[in-house]
């Protein structure tokens, strides 16, 4: 390429507190238009905001969690502007002192095309600040005129804001996801991107190798990874195609359309001394105390890098089913849960038992039916208990793979046990040797002429007596015992 891609991410979350980040008022979602809109939401006179400790605490455990500093001294600001959806002319955020400093983000990069492996990179996050969440405009709701509703008006939300470190969609993608996931999993923001809890604007510019960086265009509010993936695309082109072609990048705020593909124009971009800041006078500096940290920090879980190390290396599962496993914390707890459920735990072997026949078991088959009824782990109808119960009866050789599934399909759709399914299905392997002896025998009785084939060299045949077995056994015989009877008497 004879252009590089520039691309830094500001990500608004949507912090989980059930108050607003200055007043008692619900943050529910879908509650009716301005039934939330409190007083000190819109700063009627009189009026002065309470600092939300909820808030703070969840801010500083996304500071610890990307290893970043959280300021013992941090000063909220006025931000000055105007829009219908922000009636006091302000918004109270967080500039030149914000509550985290700087921290990074190890992801994991999927190339989008082309023959690439995947790689790791880390980016570094420049800061992550407090602020209040403005109002929503609703175009064309209210008799095909737009109404204001001011219930989000107040909400809090931690702007973190990452260093231009990113040179591909890809990059960017892996990025958002990485961080929607760890949002979820240390607790501070439910990540429900369709109700605007997690919101991504991407600054975008193109630059000649070695060159200054270009002039940065920001898509606002993304909130689908999809989009960001095809905005950034069309971005970058539109970009290049204008500077080859003569023209000039301004700076600008864009919006993307998922239905053209494309990006427009909405205003020129401002920069921070258009906004006026000056620290609010209703509202102390924030400061943190090391005890606090101390206190925030023993509640965090096990964060998503250090659980796949320890499943790499005390379970010996390979990086990337380790990387599957940990895409959220539902995940990752379900699958722990199901091996407690299969406690004693098989040895791990290259047969695929243990832990990985666990793994294996919920990569693919338990994602694949969540996929098809569209579900995510929260709600898988077969609980941990139930599958690994089902898993056990693989790993002592009770039922085949193909048995196993009947089992799965049936736990799926109507519950019960494991055990009694088996039972009451007949599905339980002939592990019998004598007994798998004798069918064996005799198909080859029946099967002469091929039995003399395949002692003349044409071993391919093997696997039609494996099938002719195992429909003699009705699917019953226990494979590896199958072939290991079949091998010795057809060797003669």
């Amino acid at each position: 390429m004879t252009w590089e891609i520039v691309i830094g991410l500001e990500v608004h979350t949507q912090l989980s507190t059930n108050t607003k980040i200055f007043s008692g008022a619900s943050t529910a979602f879908g509650a009716g238009p301005n039934t939330q809109a409190d007083a000190v939401s819109i700063a009627l006179p009189g009026v002065l905001p309470v600092l939300n400790k909820g808030a703070v605490e969840r801010a500083i455990r996304f500071g610890l969690a990307t290893g970043a500093h959280i300021a013992p001294r941090s000063v909220f600001a006025r931000k000055n502007y105007f829009y219908p959806d922000l009636p006091k002319g302000y918004q109270i955020s967080q500039f030149d002192l914000p509550v985290v400093g700087q921290g990074a983000l190890t992801i994991q990069v999927e190339p989008l095309s082309g023959n690439a492996k995947p790689y790791e990179k880390t980016v570094r996050i420049t800061r992550a600040h407090l602020e209040e969440d403005a109002g929503k405009s609703l175009h064309g709701d209210f008799h095909g005129m737009t109404g204001i509703d001011l219930n989000r008006a107040g909400t809090p939300l931690l702007e973190i804001v990452s260093e231009p470190d990113m040179a591909s969609a890809a990059e960017a993608v892996a990025y958002a996801k990485a961080l929607h996931t760890l949002v979820r999993w240390i607790g501070i923001c439910d990540g429900n991107m369709q109700e605007g809890s997690f919101r991504c604007d991407v600054n975008v510019s193109v630059r000649k190798p070695g060159q200054p960086l270009g002039t940065r265009r920001e898509i606002k509010n993304l909130n689908s990874f999809k989009f960001m993936q095809q905005a950034i695309a069309y971005e970058v082109q539109w970009q290049i195609d204008t500077i080859e072609n003569g023209g000039k990048v301004q700076q600008a705020t864009v919006l993307f359309n998922p239905d053209t593909g494309e990006t427009r124009a909405m205003r020129s971009k401002e920069d921070a001394h258009d906004y006026r800041y000056f620290p609010d006078p209703d509202l102390l500096p924030l400061e943190i105390s090391p005890e606090w940290i101390a206190q925030v920090r023993a509640t965090l879980p096990e964060l998503p890098q250090a659980k796949q190390a320890r499943y790499v290396n005390e379970l010996g599962l390979s990086a990337y089913d380790a990387s599957l496993l940990t895409a959220s914390r539902e995940m990752a707890d379900y699958f722990e849960a199901v091996l407690v459920a299969c406690s004693p735990a098989p040895d791990p072997s290259p047969d695929g038992r243990g832990e990985k026949l666990c793994a294996n078991w919920l990569i693919g088959e338990v994602s694949a039916q969540l996929n098809r009824d569209g579900l995510d782990m929260a709600q898988c109808p077969i609980t941990a208990h139930q599958l690994g119960g089902m898993l056990q009866r693989i790993a002592d050789d009770t039922i085949s793979n193909s048995g196993a599934k009947e089992v799965f399909r049936t736990l799926w759709a109507e519950g019960g046990n494991a055990d009694a399914i088996i039972e009451a299905k007949g599905l339980k392997q002939v592990s019998d040797s004598g007994a798998i002896e004798v069918l064996v025998d005799e198909i080859i009785a029946a099967n002469a002429d091929k039995v003399a084939e395949y002692r003349s060299g044409k071993d391919k045949l093997f696997g039609f007596f494996v099938g002719l077995a195992m429909k003699a056994s009705k699917g019953k015989a226990n494979p590896a015992q199958l072939n290991d009877i079949l091998k010795k008497k057809l060797a003669g």
